[in-house]
């Protein structure tokens, strides 16, 4: 029998959100989840213990905070091309950082605010995204 990479397991977690609803700062998928959500719950569900900023707003100039949660949530920062289950941060808009969990080549699942619900979504990932991290 073969296991799921840890990978598997993170997109397989979030598959099963899709269709939660939209909420900021939503970190409970029965009352609904936000991007950081979205990838706090995916992780919770494969046993990880994310930690994750709150309070934050949805126009944002300084990613910081959320690359210091990253790093102590059992995450480490990749480079290249993005891989099944890795978490890329990219910039939609002027001011404003969103994470979405990649689930295969070209397609992620995230927290849509406009759609108001968990996605997936055929994606275009940036060349250069604000970062991008893979489990350890």
């Amino acid at each position: 029998m073969v296991c799921a990479t840890p990978a598997d397991r993170l997109v397989k977690a979030a598959t099963e959100l899709i269709g939660t609803r939209f909420r900021l700062h939503g970190r409970d998928p029965a009352r609904g989840l936000d991007c950081v959500g979205l990838v706090v719950a995916s992780l919770e569900a494969i046993g990880c213990s994310p930690k994750a900023p709150d309070g934050y707003k949805l126009r944002n100039v300084d990613p910081a905070r959320f690359l210091e949660y990253a790093a102590i949530s059992g995450l480490a920062l990749a480079s290249g091309s993005k891989e099944r289950g890795d978490i890329v941060m990219i910039r939609p808009g002027p001011c404003q950082q969103h994470l979405i969990i990649a689930e295969c080549e070209g397609f992620g699942i995230h927290a849509h605010a406009g759609l108001r619900r968990v996605v997936r979504q055929p994606m275009s990932f940036p060349d250069q995204p604000i970062a991008h991290w893979r489990l350890l």
